[in-house]
């Protein structure tokens, strides 16, 4: 939630050159991963905030949580859905556009992913950027350890390396960056995901990149555009079911950190495309009256009642480009689809 790949050398054994003696070839260097941690992890302050949103008038789970193993999965499976247009949008304005794209960006520096994944995303960009280092982000720690040894094998003379951090709360990359100080940055954001917070916490978040650029490093960053709300709607609502059971599985992820009872089968999914907040709105309903423990304490929540689970905003092009001005971002330059359905802004200083 796939690239221009360097294929794997040969394995075949070298032969016995004619004068008889055996040919000694060095092994290609392959970088070791590593993974750092930053301190924020499901601290005690992490797990209050959560059962605080659970006890409010407006329940509400933030959308980090979603990101379990099984949760991973299942968002990987959504963004292969017919209805689920953002992925396959996106990744072809990147094909259609990726050496105009490329002779922008830096080259040979360091490419650092917001919200990683499976790393499958950057793949062709290390390759068309030439870049020297790979820094995954993202909250998912087994997750991520598996894309950064993925994107090591893939490209062994690439140093790569992985940050467990909430996006949501400040990141602090400088450290790790500089450790490769003379290697210009490109911070790469793609699938929109910059969507799920509030326009105000994405204004924070897009000034903390911007601090860690200097001029003329970049930020390449993938938004979801206003359109038709059946369009959207369908995205997040797929007829197969899968953002339902991605939607519950938040509450499998609350029962094991809250020592909560949440009964999965007890809530059902639901997406509304809300236009007074330019967002999806996605929402798990009681079906019947439940009476949830959670911890010592107990939270009911009568038929109908709703959490919140994720707001995906949605932007039209002057409004995100005046975030980004905001942001201190003075440079844009955009590519989309022939329909406008989705954008992709390379940002500069």
């Amino acid at each position: 939630m796939n690239g221009e790949l360097a294929e794997r050398p040969s394995r075949r054994p070298y032969g016995l050159p004619d004068k008889g003696f055996t040919r000694r070839v060095r092994p290609v260097a392959r970088s070791v991963p590593r993974i750092v941690v930053q301190p924020w992890a499901r601290t005690e302050t992490e797990l209050v905030a959560m059962a605080e949103g659970l006890f409010r008038s407006q329940a509400q789970i933030s959308p980090k949580y979603f990101y379990d193993a099984v949760g991973c999965a299942l968002f990987g499976d959504i963004c292969r859905l017919q209805e689920y247009y953002l992925t396959r949008t996106e990744a072809a304005i990147f094909a259609a556009n990726r050496g105009q794209i490329a002779a922008r960006l830096p080259s040979m520096g360091q490419w650092v992913d917001l919200g990683c994944g499976d790393g499958a995303k950057s793949q062709p960009w290390i390759a068309a950027t030439h870049a020297r280092r790979f820094v995954g982000v993202d909250i998912a720690q087994a997750c991520l350890t598996q894309a950064v040894g993925a994107m090591a094998t893939r490209f062994p003379s690439t140093e790569c390396l992985g940050v467990v951090a909430d996006l949501s709360l400040p990141i602090r990359l400088h450290d790790v960056l500089a450790e490769r100080p003379a290697w210009p940055k490109t911070f790469f954001y793609p699938g929109s995901s910059l969507g799920n917070f509030m326009p105000s916490e994405a204004l924070v978040l897009l000034q903390t990149i911007r601090a860690h650029l200097a001029h003329d490093e970049a930020l390449l960053i993938g938004i979801d555009l206003v359109k038709a709300p059946a369009l959207l709607e369908a995205a997040y609502n797929d007829s197969l079911g899968v953002t339902a059971a991605f939607n519950r599985n938040v509450l499998r992820v609350v029962n094991r950190l809250l020592d909560a009872g949440f009964d999965l089968n007890g809530f059902e999914h639901s997406a509304k495309f809300v236009p007074q907040a330019s967002c999806i709105e996605m929402r798990l309903h009681a079906r019947t009256d439940q009476v949830v423990p959670i911890g010592m304490a107990v939270r009911r929540f009568a038929a109908g009642e709703t959490i919140l689970t994720e707001c995906s905003h949605k932007y039209t092009v002057d409004r995100f480009r005046a975030l980004l001005r905001a942001a201190g971002f003075s440079r844009h330059h955009l590519w989309t689809d022939a329909q406008g359905w989705f954008g992709v802004f390379l940002a500069q200083s």
